[in-house]
Order: C-alpha cells, then sequence, then structure tokens
C-alpha cells in the first residue's frame, strides 16, 4: 500500500469505516500479503524500502539499519507486523504491554482535519502471554523494544513484581529492550515517585537495555522529578511517547468530560475513569519541548527517542535537531502514508551527504556513457524503422522470404501492406521512446550512482535483448534486427561495469503540501500505465507467436488466416515478427515507465518530467497516426490506446508542480 495508493484510493474509502474496522482490514490485509510466498518482496519492491547503510545507526549497543522505528500503537494486534518491517524501519515497538490483557470495545475516533486519532484507552493491549508469544514467533529480524507498564491500580509493590514479570518473560522471548512506563497510569504522584526509587530493585536477569518511558502530557517539573528519582536505575536513554494522556471522567448526568494529565483515583475501563490517548499533529512541539529539555539535561551519550506529531519529513529532521537520537512514528503512517519512513530516511541521507565534499565523477566511458549510446542507437534505429514502414514497408530480404513481391503481396489483400505498415511504425515509435528514456536514465540517473535508475535500465534491456528470441515462436529470422541486437548487445554489457550505488544529492520533498499531495495521483497514473503497457506488451507478444491476428485485424483485412495462408504459408510468419517484435519492445518500454513511476517520481526532478513527456510522445504519435492513416479506426482496437493516452496526459499534468519547481533548498 505505496502512498501513491494510499493516499488516493483506499485512505478516502477506509475513512468510511470505523475506524478499529478500518484499522484491522488494512493491518489484517498487510499481513496477510506479507505471509504470502514473495509477499515482502512484493511490499519492498512497490515502495523501494532498501535501506542506505548512512542511515545506520548503534543505540544501547544494537545496530539499526534506520533511525526510523514504529510505535506498537499502530499494530497493536501484532497482525502486520512483517509487513511494517518493509516500509523502512530499523526498530520495532510493541506495547504498552500489561501482564494481564486490557480490552475495550470503545470507538476509536480519527479526525483527518485535524490529523488526530483519539484511542478510548491507553493500555489497550493483549496481554503478557499474547504478546510473548508473538514476539517469540517474530517473521521479521528487526530489534522489538517492549514498552511495559504496571496494571492500572497496582500498588507501587505490586508494579514492581509485575515489571519483573513482564521483563523475564519477554526477555526469553527475544525482546531486544525495554521502555519502562510507570508514569501514565492512575497512580498519585507520590506512588510515581516512589516506583521510580524503587526500579534500582528490579531483578535484572538480563543485559538489555533499560529506556525510561515520558508520557508527552507529563509536565516538564514532573519530568525532571522522574528523572531524579530514577536516577539508580542504569538507563541508557529516554523514550517520549507519542500519546497526550487524558482522563475521561463521567460527569453526574452520565456525559463525559476531558481532563488533561492529572492525578486520578482509578484508570480501567471498568471503572469510573479510564485514560484516553490522544496521538496526532499536534504532539510535535510538546516533543520538541521534552527532547530539548532532555538532551539539555542528560547529555549528548543519552539516547532520546521521539516521535510525536512527526507527519511529514520536516517533523522528523526538527526532532533530530532538537536532539533525539531515534524517531518513533505513530498517527503519521495513518494519515502520512506508510511511505513517510522512507521519506524521512531520505530526508536524513541528504542532510548527511549535502555537508560533504561530492564523490568524483563517473567517467563517461566506464558504465553510463555506453548506456547513453545504446539509446541512440535506439533512436537512429527507431527513425529508421519508421521510415521504411512509411515508404517500401518491406526490406529486400523480407520479400525473399516471402518469394513475392510487393505488387504481388498488395494484390492478394490491398490492406495487407498498410497493416504491416501499421505494425512496423508503432514499433518504430515504441523503439523511439525506449531509446530516449535510456539516454535520459544514463545520463542523469545512472551516471550519478542512482539505484532506482541502474534497475530500470538493467530489467528493460533484459527484456528487451531477450525478445530477440521470440522469432522461435513464429519461424522467421530477421537480420537487420539480428544485427542491431549484435550491435547494441555489447554496449548494454559496458554498461553494467563498475557500478557503486550513490545517495543522492539533490534535495529531497519534506511537506505534505498540495504539490505532494497531486503528485501521488500523477504516481497512480503513471503506475496504472505501466502496469497496462505491460500487461498490453505481454498480450502483443503472445498474440504474434501464437494466432498472430485478432478478431479487429481479421475485420479491417476482411479475411482470415487460412486465405492467408492458401496464398503463401510465410506471409503469417512475416506479420507474425512484426506482431512479436512489437510487443517485445512494448513490454521492454513499460517495464522502464513501471520502474521510474514505482521509484523515480520525486520532487524537483526536472529532468525526469521532460524525459516522461518527450519520451513518451513518440510511441503515442506513431501509433495512433498510423491507424488513423491507414483507415483503422476500430474504437474497441483503439481503446487501450485512448486510456494509456489519458493516464499519460493526466500524470504529466499532475505531477508538474511537484517535480517542475525548485528543489527545496
Amino acid at each position: 500500500m505505496p502512498d501513491w495508493s494510499y493516499q488516493t484510493l483506499f485512505r478516502p474509502l477506509l475513512s468510511r469505516l470505523p475506524s478499529r474496522v478500518s484499522r484491522s482490514f488494512t493491518l489484517g490485509a498487510m499481513g496477510a500479503i506479507s505471509r504470502l510466498p514473495g509477499g515482502s518482496f512484493v511490499i519492498r519492491t512497490l515502495g523501494h524500502m532498501e535501506l542506505s547503510p548512512i542511515l545506520k545507526r548503534q543505540a544501547a549497543g544494537l545496530a539499526l539499519l534506520s533511525p526510523i522505528g514504529v510505535s506498537g500503537g499502530v499494530d497493536p494486534a501484532g497482525v502486520a507486523q512483517e509487513a511494517l518491517a518493509q516500509f523502512g524501519p530499523g526498530f520495532m515497538e510493541l506495547g504498552p504491554v500489561t501482564l494481564n490483557a486490557i480490552r475495550s470495545d470503545d470507538p476509536i475516533r480519527n479526525d483527518r482535519t485535524s490529523e488526530t486519532i483519539y484511542y478510548p484507552d491507553y493500555f489497550e493491549n493483549d496481554g503478557l502471554a499474547a504478546i510473548a508469544e508473538r514476539l517469540a514467533h517474530r517473521k521479521h529480524k528487526l530489534p522489538s523494544y517492549a514498552r511495559l507498564t504496571p496494571m492500572p491500580g497496582a500498588s507501587p509493590d505490586e508494579a514492581l513484581e509485575q515489571l519483573n514479570k513482564l521483563m523475564e518473560t519477554l526477555a526469553k522471548s527475544g525482546a531486544a529492550g525495554f521502555y519502562i512506563d510507570i508514569a501514565s497510569g492512575d497512580q498519585p504522584w507520590e506512588q510515581v515517585e516512589r516506583i521510580g526509587h524503587d526500579l534500582a530493585k528490579l531483578r535484572m536477569n538480563h543485559e538489555l537495555p533499560l529506556f525510561l518511558y515520558v508520557p508527552l502530557s507529563l509536565p516538564d517539573e514532573r519530568l525532571l522529578q522522574l528523572v531524579e528519582c530514577t536516577k539508580e536505575v542504569r538507563w541508557q536513554g529516554a523514550v517520549i511517547g507519542e500519546a497526550w494522556l487524558e482522563h475521561i471522567l463521567p460527569d453526574e448526568d452520565n456525559r463525559s468530560r476531558s481532563e488533561t494529565d492529572q492525578p486520578a483515583a482509578v484508570g480501567t475501563t471498568n471503572g469510573k475513569s479510564i485514560k484516553q490517548a490522544v496521538v496526532g499533529k499536534a504532539g510535535l512541539d510538546p516533543s520538541l519541548g521534552k527532547t530539548a529539555l532532555l538532551r539539555e539535561r542528560m547529555g549528548d551519550d543519552f539516547i532520546i527517542k521521539a516521535g510525536g506529531g512527526v507527519h511529514e519529513p520536516l517533523d522528523a529532521l526538527r526532532l533530530l535537531e532538537a536532539g533525539a537520537d531515534l524517531i518513533m512514528l505513530h498517527s503519521g503512517l495513518v494519515h502520512s502514508g506508510p511511505g513517510l519512513p522512507k521519506r524521512i530516511n531520505e530526508a536524513i541521507i541528504y542532510e548527511t551527504v549535502r555537508m560533504e565534499s561530492p564523490p568524483e565523477p563517473i567517467p563517461f566511458w566506464r558504465n553510463w556513457g555506453w548506456m547513453c549510446l545504446l539509446g541512440v542507437g535506439m533512436i537512429i534505429g527507431g527513425l529508421l524503422a519508421w521510415w521504411i514502414g512509411a515508404t517500401d514497408v518491406l526490406l529486400s530480404y523480407d520479400t525473399r522470404f516471402l518469394g513475392m513481391s510487393i505488387p504481388e503481396i498488395h494484390h492478394v489483400n490491398h490492406h495487407l501492406l498498410h497493416f504491416m505498415s501499421h505494425d512496423r511504425i508503432t514499433l518504430a515509435g515504441t523503439m523511439i521512446s525506449i531509446g530516449i528514456l535510456y539516454y535520459q536514465l544514463a545520463r542523469y540517473g545512472l551516471r550519478y550512482g542512482q539505484h532506482w535508475a541502474r534497475t530500470a535500465l538493467v530489467s528493460s534491456c533484459v527484456v528487451g535483448f531477450s525478445s530477440f528470441f521470440l522469432y522461435l515462436g513464429y519461424g522467421y529470422f530477421d537480420p537487420l534486427h539480428a544485427l542491431a541486437a549484435a550491435v547494441l548487445l555489447p554496449m548494454f554489457i559496458f554498461s553494467l561495469r563498475g557500478h557503486a550505488d550513490r545517495p543522492s544529492r539533490k534535495p529531497v520533498n519534506l511537506r505534505n503540501d498540495r504539490a505532494w499531495m497531486l503528485a501521488m495521483w500523477g504516481q497512480l497514473c503513471f503506475v496504472a500505465l505501466g502496469f497496462a503497457l505491460t500487461a498490453g506488451g505481454i498480450a502483443i507478444a503472445s498474440v504474434g507467436v501464437t494466432h498472430v491476428f485478432v478478431k479487429a485485424d481479421l475485420a479491417f483485412l476482411g479475411t482470415v488466416p487460412d486465405q492467408l495462408n492458401a496464398v503463401n504459408p510465410k506471409l503469417i510468419s512475416l506479420i507474425a515478427h512484426d506482431r512479436a517484435g512489437f510487443g517485445g519492445a512494448l513490454l521492454c518500454d513499460a517495464i522502464a515507465i513501471l520502474i521510474i513511476a514505482l521509484w523515480g517520481i520525486g520532487q524537483g526532478r526536472r529532468w525526469l518530467w521532460w524525459t516522461l513527456l518527450i519520451g513518451g510522445a513518440p510511441g503515442f504519435y506513431a501509433g495512433l497516426s498510423v491507424h488513423y492513416g491507414i483507415g483503422y479506426i476500430d474504437f474497441m482496437h483503439l481503446l487501450p490506446a485512448f486510456v494509456a493516452v489519458f493516464l499519460y496526459i493526466a500524470g504529466l499534468i499532475l505531477l508538474y508542480p511537484y517535480m517542475m519547481k525548485k528543489s527545496p533548498i
């Protein structure tokens, strides 16, 4: 569920459902996909979530692949942990975890306008036994931290005993560390301080790191008191919670009222008061304040995790600047989409590399120059094929293969040469489009070590060169096609030499602004176009090596295959060669477009917008103009082309504000 589908299709639909149903459906669907064979690969592929070594962090002796983590409140039932682990985080959180399960059937309220989620009970969880079992059998390899809290209403002695039990059990299940939360409950503050003083008495039968959990709504003076009363504990750091806690107290007329985090008497869903958790964008300012306060008080070696109110990459950068080491995501994943970890990672990478000296440029002849030449070769080949298709249509070796002259072919069926011209001109336009894409991707992507550009080029080229062997399906060996492949193949091989991925040194998107939102629709258009062209290429190539004609083709020709075979059995083989060749070329073009759409769309990438515009124009113009030129204007036959043109134009319009405005500084 990448952002381009989440923001445009799924989120508007899911928002119409009750929030609990929406959450269950979304997480259940993601979890089901991740459990399928290859499901995790599909999730990573759609989002291009591979992590750069630049993002690696050391935290309390653990190596993290990324400074981004996923809050336990995102997936409290643990049904989509494996899927969430593919989104680009470096660690996961479980919790809150209490000794016994705490249930609530009260509705969750999600306010899209203020980007705020209201959870009816902060303590809601499945209990120690279920969470320990889930942790022990998790499928992902990311470190999983557990947020531990005593049962609401527990006495100080009971709280310590429960925390001991929680740590002992979860340590055996594979927890990477613990967040100790003693200040989110319903105890009077004097009891919280007593528990804090007694935490040093915890039985440490493990060497796992401990982090002090700080509720976001805890006043600063109470925060300092909490740090003071727990100073005997060997904390590795602190975790600033993402939820603002409120007591929900019943009025005399049974209507509920809310009070901010003040001492209360009880804290269970079955009592007279519960703790509502408010998670949303408004939590950023309190997170910034507490992060700065803790950093000043505790020094540079103290690890701080924070994430309240992080809904866009700029929020995460502000927290890191304020002193946070690691970022936790919760409501931002819900409101901004599952691509938020990747976007934050990209922002962190850019902030890291922009302060460094640029690397030595990659020489033209090492790799990318050869791909540029391959692209130029495809453009020249396409122009030559277009000229042939628009004039004589057939070359001398074509007529020798048939044993017929062009007038004789025209005499057999006066539409036949027009039909073959239509195949060859559409192939020519596709070749030119491929050449433009290859040249641009090599010059602006491969040249700078961009992994996504290399993947697009290699994948497309492998399909393109492999499609040459489709001739085995129709029995016609085209010597010019073979010569072109023989000339271009070494260029492709040379372009594979000496590759090393490099991070982008261009500014990245930091805001969920209108241009970004429009770009999600534009990206959706191009992803749909890429998949549609891929399906079209496969279908056309398959028809070319099997039936050769579709019904609309035969209606235009006014004949049937048996009649053509009766005149010359080699006619259909020659037509099949053109058809299968076009299908292979279209598939080659489609894969490049699809990977660009999935992975390459970025703010300020003006060159890529122009590439899509100029690269797509020859293919669409060739396909539509030749159909109208020869009178082959069957509506249903052309309908897929009209849909593709619509997606192409709409995508370019929607992407324009995002990709063509100057990159942010």
